[in-house]
């Protein structure tokens, strides 16, 4: 039976709920975290506790629970779970207001986390590669909202994922207002040319934490990495893409809008970067027991 932490207790999944009111239902108030666990670590939780307590700082969240509090309320529901490998998905709402969407009306925020099972997200793909497509869906900007506030309402990626779906793609690739590669719908995008790694700046794209561990590792390979603007010729003209994320983890892309990446196979670059990562969450982490 699964258990669920909402507001200090554990509740079986099937009794757990929050109010009709509470913001986080109505209007996408609030924050989340997706952060993987392998082999009884939890996969640099600092850092994306980092990232939680920062994305409520930009939206004026005030999280009732300092940063160690949740770390232990998390490896304690790992615990309750009996969990060792899983996605977990720490989640602090707004809080029951009213129908209006003044947030000063809601008066405790709500904080849940949840864990599952989780294993490759997407299966065979990591070997035959991954069909990317670019979708009319542009990012939401930074003068909007900014993609790196990792907030409760995703329609933007939604909308991309339901584009690349009827396009046939595992994955959307979106632009921003400018026609730069902003991201996927939910990992970060690199391209390999000329034996060098690019990705975007993350003015346009989530702070990744897969996305920086991925970069520490290349450039620890003796990969040169470089961040820089890049377009549709950049992505369709690479020798070798590759996308990251937390739940995606390290993935090949190998075809682009009926492009052909790399003859259709994982290029040297991805693979070595595959099983370091792989390496790194073998061998690091904060431990559940």
């Amino acid at each position: 039976m699964n258990l669920i932490y909402i507001n200090g207790n554990f509740v079986p999944a099937e009794e757990a709920s929050v109010s009709v009111f509470d913001h986080g239902f109505l209007y996408g108030d609030g924050v989340f975290e997706g952060i993987r666990a392998y082999g009884g670590r939890v996969f640099r939780l600092k850092e994306h506790l980092d990232r939680l307590f920062d994305s409520a700082q930009a939206i004026m969240l005030s999280i009732p629970m300092t940063q160690e509090e949740l770390s232990q309320a998390i490896l304690e529901t790992l615990r309750k779970n009996n969990l060792r490998d899983a996605y977990i998905r720490p989640i602090v709402t707004r809080g029951p207001g009213d129908l209006g969407l003044d947030p000063v009306k809601c008066r405790v925020p709500t904080v849940i986390i949840m864990a599952v099972e989780w294993g490759a997200m997407y299966g065979d793909l990591y070997e035959t590669g991954l069909v990317g497509v670019t979708v009319t869906v542009r990012r939401n900007p930074p003068d909007a909202l900014p993609p790196n506030t990792k907030s409760l309402n995703y329609l933007n990626n939604i909308m991309a994922k339901i584009e690349a779906n009827i396009k046939g793609g595992n994955e959307a690739i979106m632009l921003d207002g400018q026609g730069r590669i902003s991201e996927g719908s939910g990992d970060n995008i690199f391209i390999v040319k000329g034996g060098k790694i690019y990705t975007p700046y993350t003015i346009n794209n989530l702070k990744g934490i897969t996305r920086s561990a991925v970069m520490e590792l290349a450039m620890a390979r003796g990969h040169e990495v470089l961040e820089r603007d890049q377009g549709l010729f950049d992505l369709y003209t690479a020798d070798e893409i590759f996308v990251t994320g937390t739940a995606a983890e390290v993935a090949p892309v190998t075809r682009v809008d009926g492009r052909i990446i790399g003859g259709g196979r994982l290029g040297p670059i991805t693979r070595d970067l595959m099983a370091a990562f792989r390496e790194l969450t073998k061998s690091s982490g904060t431990p559940i027991y």
